[in-house]
């Protein structure tokens, strides 16, 4: 005799699937991601969609943007593409008013937009730091002041994940103006977690550690390499799919519900060496 609280294995299995589901499933969600077009962020975009999410990829190149629909619809998942300059306020004005007329509703925004460049710290051009601080902090600013402000206005939870570095925890060499902006959206994403934390919007950093984009392949010569393994104690890269996991977590508003103001490390423990 089984007992009285045997559960079939199928039964078991089916329970599990949906309490995760429940806890961590997005369906009827919209999320916008900006720089959804990007490696990383695309990636993530594909993550949510299978989460039930409706996404809304923003960004600069329609035929990136064609490829991640694809993907997203191959598995009947949903979304679409919105252009976006996220050095204009009113381009973002436009997503959001695109995406409410199309969607009638964000749930989640994810800023993911960046830009870098390995020049000598001495040699750096005023034009090319001001680029680099407009795409990586200022259009964040930007974003978060265009979607916060409907966030506010809306009764519903709601969170915003922006995209940190582990350059803006501990600064690295060759990548100057790309980690002082860094640096600074940890400092805002904190701030706006304190500011609208009892308004139930959660604020909070996704940091990747070492992931090859499109980004950061023109600081990644041998050397370069060979110095990031030797600190990254996993001994490898991060592949774009690993950044899932955290970024359901944070966007769930069950799963995550108690969780702002925080980064959210996923590096193969690079931050947590020393010698």
């Amino acid at each position: 005799m089984l007992g009285r609280f045997f559960i079939p294995v199928k039964i078991a299995a089916m329970q599990t699937a949906s309490y995760l589901k429940d806890l961590f499933g997005l369906t009827g969600k919209t999320a916008v991601i900006i720089g959804g077009t990007g490696e990383l962020c695309g990636t993530m975009a594909v993550g949510l969609a299978r989460a039930g999410a409706e996404v809304v990829l923003g960004g600069r190149i329609p035929e990136k943007a064609e490829k991640r629909l694809d993907e997203i619809e191959s598995f009947g998942g949903e979304g679409y593409f919105v252009p976006v300059d996220v050095t204009s306020r009113d381009s973002l004005h436009h997503l959001l008013d695109t995406v409410l007329e199309r969607s009638g509703k964000v749930d989640i925004l994810i800023n993911g937009a960046g830009t870098n460049s390995p020049t000598p710290f001495l040699d750096i051009p005023e034009d090319e730091y001001q680029r680099i601080i407009d795409t990586n902090l200022t259009a964040i600013f930007r974003a978060c002041q265009v979607f916060g402000r409907y966030f506010l206005d809306q009764t519903q939870p709601a969170s915003i994940i922006n995209l940190g570095s582990i350059s803006g925890l501990n600064p690295l060499s060759r990548v100057f103006t790309y980690s002082a902006s860094k640096a600074a959206v940890h400092n805002l994403t904190r701030n706006l977690a304190r500011e609208w934390a009892d308004k139930d919007i959660r604020v909070n950093t996704l940091v990747p550690g070492f992931f090859p984009a499109e980004q950061n392949r023109k600081v990644l010569d041998e050397s370069r390499v060979l110095d990031i393994l030797r600190q990254t104690p996993a001994s490898r890269f991060g592949n774009a799919e690993e950044l899932i996991g955290a970024t359901l977590l944070l966007a769930s508003s069950k799963a995550g519900s108690f969780i702002t103001g925080t980064e959210m490390i996923v590096d193969g423990g690079f931050h947590a060496m020393t010698i």
